[in-house]
């Protein structure tokens, strides 16, 4: 079969169809799985097609359809604890599975920065998005209410009006396994820092924590954190409750770069991590890796979950899910390190 020649213009649909006998729109149907083609002249042109060397034109392809073929991945939550200064870490985590998964299904990923006030997430070109552990009135979720987009939250929302498809990241459960940890490592006056917003993973676990210190007998000692201020804020947060409470002996810090912060303050206390105090945190990314000592920290499955929300968006476009749907990340799985160690527990 005569194909064009070297540096001649790329094969058109009109080419297949007249190699093939048929009309353009019989090829066009048979390309794209529309309208009624017997199947064996469908497999035939799609034989002449590749033969061809024919691309289809997806540009041309998304603005007869009304798609983007894009989602975008969203936060509001501020690099500082989302990837730090390395920009790898939480959210660039999630990025890398979500867009293997989009890619899957013939979708692109954008990545949309920290989205606050006036940001570009109003005029990029998508059909939905995925959004991190949305706060409460989230900027991110209003402007995709704003546009009429559907969207995924990466953790369960926390306004008291959402019913947007989410992912369960397990909150409470996660805060349950590290409060556990260091109970049977012989804490028993564990302090707890979150941040100071309201996105699921803080609520839930002060939930825990409370629920515990109650059933332990600890006295419950809290402190919150603005997640602008990354490391520097953890470690201000500690070293307060240090000067406050100097009776601690564990620390669950739940974002991993206020748990680098604690492990400093401690330390600049003249304190031990752990042999004095103890520091867990809830995320397993680099910064718990490459502390020193390193952090016990949790598998979170993102891997898992961000596929997840990706199938559960598509799903949304395709109108198969409905709001309020709900899927369930797998348990969570404590990973023991340096920063909870002890050779004997203390009574």
């Amino acid at each position: 079969m005569a194909t064009p020649g070297a540096g001649s213009r790329p094969p058109t649909i009109a080419d297949v169809a007249t190699a093939a006998g048929v009309s353009r729109t019989t090829v066009s149907h048979a390309l794209n799985g529309l309208g009624k083609v017997d199947p064996r002249t469908r497999e035939r042109i799609k034989v002449i097609a590749a033969e061809l060397g024919y691309r289809p034109n997806l540009r041309a392809q998304r603005l007869r359809r009304g798609e983007a073929k894009a989602i975008a991945l969203a936060s509001s939550m501020p690099f500082a604890v989302a990837a730090g200064p390395s920009r790898l870490g939480f959210y660039m985590e999630i990025a890398a599975a979500a867009a293997e998964s989009a890619l899957l299904h013939g979708y692109a990923l954008v990545l949309v920065p920290p989205v606050q006030s006036g940001s570009g997430l109003h005029s990029v070109d998508i059909d939905g998005a995925l959004v991190v552990e949305p706060d409460v009135n989230d900027v991110a979720v209003a402007h995709l209410k704003e546009r009429g987009l559907p969207y995924v939250a990466l953790g369960r929302p926390v306004s008291p009006d959402e019913a947007a498809p989410y992912i369960d990241l397990r909150g409470e459960l996660v805060a349950e396994l590290l409060l556990a940890h260091l109970h049977e490592q012989g804490a028993r006056r564990p302090a707890l820092i979150i941040g100071s917003g309201e996105r699921h993973a803080a609520v839930d676990a002060r939930a825990a924590y409370e629920r515990l210190a109650a059933e332990h007998g600890w006295t419950p000692i809290v402190a919150t954190a603005p997640e602008a201020g990354g490391e520097e804020a953890g470690y201000e947060s500690c070293a307060e409750l240090l000067a406050r409470h100097p009776g601690i002996d564990a620390v669950c810090a739940l974002v991993d770069a206020f748990a680098v912060g604690a492990v400093r303050a401690i330390k600049d206390s003249g304190r031990a991590v752990p042999d004095d105090i103890m520091v867990v945190t809830r995320y397993d990314g680099l910064r718990a890796r490459t502390c020193e000592p390193p952090l016990t920290a949790v598998d979170l499955h993102l891997d898992r979950a961000a596929a997840d929300a990706v199938e559960l968006l598509l799903g949304q476009l395709r109108g198969d899910v409905t709001t309020g749907a709900v899927v369930t990340s797998p348990a969570p799985r404590v990973i023991p390190r340096a920063s909870s160690l002890r050779v004997t527990p203390r009574a």
